[in-house]
């Protein structure tokens, strides 16, 4: 017989691996995404209420999970297998539902703390003077602890119920309300044994056979109920029900029949009779307390959730793939078209189109009817709006490319023409003007006083020469006269690295405030790599 493998090896390497699926994140809005943040939750419900807890306490009760469609009758069979009524039944349901766990006093213990379900906040209720036999009849719900998401769990007591063996009763599969669905889904990721409840007018749909196709993929151990069966068909709807469940590789699985009765409707207050639960009650208490059943039980279903992990985790592995290369394009978009972007830029001051409409004309007129700080507030604004038109097209290209990308819409309007680049890039330019100017002042501070020219037209022929391009041949040779060669030459050079040293900041910091969004949700290659290693990881304790 295989036995539950609890060695504090493998519970590490468990452990190790839960923490590497809490640290992926699936933020881009690709095809497929949405499946893979479902198979990310169900892992990390899976590692946190069922795998990392049950190998910590083998010893702890047996939890055995009633989960089905609405009005399946999933209420009324916890109620009647306890004894009296713990959960509310009936086909109308409140919007928002607490799952409701059932053990014996003794094993309350077990679930009062967060070693299950830790996400969700305890609730228990009080005993009440004058009670039934079992002395806990419900009267007022107290609590501990909070849930971050508002979750909570309500735990009750039943001395009817075998020592060993907890149900636990989940909200509807197929609820109206999303997180009543993933609640349940979550659930039932944490059971020992997945009882699966449908009725004999549903047996058939999606929802029960999805729940089943998922016992199966986790070989899980699974017990089903068909409920409500009306006594003329009892014979004809079983033996359908298992045909179809051969069918389903689920022959195997025990099926047990619970006949339609009075007690089943009525808004389910009435508890069915012990003669109508007594063989599902029987199979739960026997594999609860004979020590073989239970550890054939427990081996089974945390060796399939364990040997599911072979197939699941390089899924996530994968959508974490192609999260990263989707934010490689993007990013890489936005690169290539600030990159070209560059060069245009270089390639229009090379041509002089700086000297260019009222800078030119400016230069023209200079010194004559031009001052020299006229000069250079037209080449600013010249060089201004060349920056400008260069980040606007450059966006206007990201913005193409990312319309093209799904992965972009979580991204809203970034890409677009962003209105406030201009007052941006208008400071970055001023602020180039003035240290020129202060080169140029240092520059004059050098020279003998009574050949020390003006440092505001020194400046001005300066900015000339560096933004003209071929167009200012002539700025070159003025300033050579006023400064020298060699002083011509040192303010050349450091002005047309300060040129080049602004350009590249104004463009990379453009560049990277359209990053900044994609850059915020890290969207990183190293999840993928930590996810395989730590799966290798457990694959080798195992």
């Amino acid at each position: 017989m295989v036995t539950l493998d609890a060695r504090p090896q493998l519970i590490d390497a468990l452990s190790a691996l839960r923490d590497r699926v809490a640290a992926v994140r699936l933020p881009l809005p690709l095809p497929g995404a949405p499946r893979a943040r479902q198979t990310r939750a169900e892992l990390l419900a899976q590692l946190d209420d069922y795998l990392v807890p049950r190998l910590t306490d083998p010893d702890s009760p047996l939890l055995a999970v009633v989960g089905g469609s609405t009005g399946a009758g999933k209420s009324t069979l916890v109620n009647s297998l306890v004894g009296r009524r713990v959960s509310e039944a009936g086909v109308l349901r409140p919007t928002t539902r607490t799952p409701v766990l059932v053990c014996h006093p003794d094993d309350h213990h077990w679930f009062a703390g967060a070693r299950v379900l830790p996400r969700l906040a305890r609730l228990w209720t009080a005993p009440r003077d004058g009670a039934g036999p079992d002395g806990d009849e419900p009267s007022a719900a107290t609590g501990a602890g909070t849930a971050p998401d508002g979750g909570s769990l309500r735990i009750e007591t039943a001395a009817a119920l075998p020592r060993g063996l907890a149900l636990l009763d989940a909200p509807d599969i197929d609820s109206l309300v999303v997180e009543n669905r993933t609640m349940a889904a979550e659930l039932l990721c944490a059971a020992d044994v997945w009882v699966m409840v449908t009725t004999a007018s549903r047996y058939a749909d999606a929802v029960p056979w999805y729940l089943l196709r998922t016992a199966k993929e986790y070989d899980a151990t699974l017990v089903t109920v068909l409920d409500r069966v009306p006594h003329q068909v009892v014979d004809e709807v079983s033996r359908q029900y298992a045909a179809l469940l051969t069918k389903a590789g689920l022959g195997h699985v025990p099926r047990f029949t619970v006949p339609e009765l009075p007690e089943s409707t009525g808004g389910g207050h009435g508890l069915l009779p012990a003669t109508a639960v007594a063989p599902l009650l029987a199979w739960l208490a026997h594999r609860a307390q004979d020590p073989a059943a239970r550890q054939q039980a427990l081996a089974r279903t945390a060796g399939g959730a364990l040997d599911s992990l072979r197939s699941r985790m390089p899924e996530l592995a994968g959508a974490v793939a192609a999260q990263h290369a989707a934010a490689v394009r993007l990013s890489g978009a936005v690169e290539e078209s600030y990159t070209a972007q560059r060069e245009r830029v270089q390639a229009r001051l090379a041509a002089g189109a700086v000297l260019a409409g009222d800078a030119r004309t400016r230069w023209r007129g200079h010194p004559r009817d031009s001052s020299a700080g006229e000069l250079l507030d037209a080449l600013v604004a010249s060089l201004s709006t060349l920056l400008q038109c260069a980040v606007a097209a450059a966006d206007e290209r990201v913005a193409q490319t990312w319309a093209r990308e799904p992965a972009a819409a979580v991204l809203g309007g970034q890409g677009r023409v962003d209105l406030e680049s201009g007052e941006r890039i208008g400071i970055a330019v001023r602020r180039w003007r003035r240290v020129l100017e202060e080169y140029a002042e240092e520059e004059v501070r050098g020279m003998e006083r009574s050949t020390a020219p003006d440092p505001e037209a020194v400046a001005a022929l300066l900015a000339t020469a560096l933004l003209g391009g071929r167009r200012a041949r002539g700025a070159g040779e003025r300033l050579a006269e006023r400064m020298g060669a060699q002083g011509a030459l040192r303010l050349r050079d450091k002005g047309g690295d300060l040129l080049r040293t602004t350009i590249d900041e104004v463009l990379h910091s453009e560049r990277d405030r359209r990053l900044a969004p994609l850059d915020a949700l890290e969207v990183t290659p190293e999840p993928q790599a930590e996810l395989i290693a730590a799966l290798s990881l457990l694959q080798k304790e195992r």
